[in-house]
């Protein structure tokens, strides 16, 4: 039951679809020049209220497209349209969506060049699935291999490690024995003789 309700949210029916041509600059020209814009589009939503019948007034449930938002915001705050023509479709949820009819060149193409690299992108994020799913496969395969390889190579590191720790203790054993030995005789003259010879300077 869950699932149907959530279904009906997602698409809701469309009850009435119409088209208008929308006079703007008698509102727009009632306010200062740096919110024209904004009283447009507010006068816009005012139009869409009214005539596609939303009884309680509410602004908030006209919701506009992003390409007729641009096209009205095109020219700046200071200049906006002063009349657009729209399609409005009303929905049994009581939501009006409001579209521009005639789209301009530049955004249809625009909007054909995001979708092929929305599907570039799809295609390659599929792509990259399909090669972790059959690296997935083969590894399974290959993780028997792969575990006897790892064991081998492990025991080599143990036995490299082992002799380098051997060769380093018997190293250090050679050291502390030659500390321990005498030095000869002759050895520890000169460096006494070379020691007088630096002082007498």
């Amino acid at each position: 039951m869950a699932d149907k309700t959530k279904d009906k949210k997602k698409e809701p029916k469309m009850i009435l679809e119409r088209e208008y041509i929308v006079p703007l600059r008698s509102e727009w020209l009632k306010v200062a020049k740096h919110k024209r814009a904004n009283k447009a589009m507010k006068a816009l939503k005012q139009f869409m209220v009214r005539n596609m019948k939303i009884y309680d007034r509410d602004l908030r449930r006209i919701k506009i497209d992003q390409i007729l938002n641009n096209e009205m915001r095109f020219r700046g705050m200071k200049k906006p349209l002063s009349k657009v023509k729209v399609k409005a479709q009303k929905f049994d949820d009581e939501t009006v969506r409001v579209f521009l009819v005639d789209v301009p060149d530049h955004v249809k193409f625009a909007r054909i060049r995001e979708e092929k690299l929305k599907s570039k992108v799809e295609k390659a994020v599929k792509e990259e699935k399909k090669g972790k799913e059959e690296e997935k496969a083969s590894s399974v395969s290959k993780k028997t291999e792969d575990s006897k390889d790892a064991e081998k190579a492990a025991e080599a590191k143990e036995k490299e490690e082992t002799s380098k720790d051997e060769t380093m203790k018997i190293a250090k054993e050679y050291a502390k024995e030659q500390k321990h030995v005498s030095k000869p005789q002759g050895s520890v003259e000169k460096s006494f003789q070379t020691k007088k010879a630096q002082k007498g300077r």
